[in-house]
């Protein structure tokens, strides 16, 4: 029998769900994250029905939250809170259930199928920012709640809040819809200065966790990749900028194709 898992990338925005085979997305579907928990809860089971067969071994699911023993703690994007979400799952379907954070998921992704590092560290930038670390090959952290990048400060704010007010400040100039990868491409000053105010930010957080972790490669993931290489040329002058550590530090985009659907894929062994 063919061994397939159901994966879910749950983000703030969207809910991602795929049939994975032999670590090959064979079937995939993506919906808007509701804000009410019951439309939450229905949608996660009426997407896990629709993938269900006699093939499925297990659900796993990369969560923009800490999680502890597959209880969801306390997500900022997505309305769930203290909530058992892994024996939910396996209540309603039969199958083992195991959840992850979302960037930790990116991380495991990319240990085993993208970058293949054995100390690295993940960023992803979404709806918000998480953190993933990769020590000696295996997920790290720490007692059971390390890794949350978004929630450390730069400049007197949590990293995510100042993440948030850059997409604000888009919209305000540039109206909704607008993104990074579009600020890349119009030619003004005001998207320039923009792009620059993030990049200096995130470069400066980025080369705090550098000089902390000492790691062979930092990997930026998420819906920011798609802005290309301009701005990840400022993100990495900035990086270089903060840097304590005096060598060339590699800092890119993620090369892989729905990493936190791989990664919460590999949680079902």
């Amino acid at each position: 029998m063919k061994k397939q898992v159901i994966a879910f990338d749950i983000g703030g925005t969207n809910t991602r769900c795929a049939l994975v085979e032999k670590n090959k997305i064979i079937k995939f579907d993506s919906i808007k994250t509701p804000k009410t928990r019951k439309k939450f809860l229905d949608n996660v089971c009426s997407m896990t029905e629709a993938f269900m067969s006699p093939n499925v071994k297990g659900i796993g699911i990369a969560f923009p939250s800490t999680i502890e023993k597959g209880i969801v703690k306390h997500p900022t994007n997505v309305p769930l809170k203290n909530f058992d979400l892994a024996r939910y799952i396996e209540g309603k379907f039969k199958k083992k259930c195991k959840i992850l954070n979302d960037a930790s998921c990116v991380a495991l992704a990319e240990a085993h199928l993208g970058c293949k590092k054995k100390d690295f560290f993940v960023l992803t930038l979404g709806t918000g920012i998480g953190g993933g670390i990769i020590v000696d090959g295996k997920i790290y952290q720490g007692i059971g709640r390390g890794s949350e990048f978004g929630h450390m400060y730069v400049r007197g704010a949590d990293f995510e809040s100042l993440w948030k007010a850059t997409k604000k400040k888009i919209i305000r100039y540039y109206g909704e819809g607008v993104l990074v990868k579009d600020l890349v491409k119009i030619k003004e000053k005001k998207c320039k200065d923009i792009l620059l105010e993030a990049a200096d930010y995130l470069g400066e957080g980025i080369a705090s966790i550098v000089t902390i972790l000492d790691p062979e490669t930092v990997i930026l993931a998420g819906g920011i990749k798609e802005s290309g290489p301009v701005f990840l040329k400022m993100i990495q002058d900035s990086v270089k900028k903060y840097a304590f550590i005096q060598r060339k530090i590699p800092v890119s985009w993620s090369k892989l194709s729905e990493p936190g659907i791989l990664g919460a894929s590999l949680l079902i062994d």
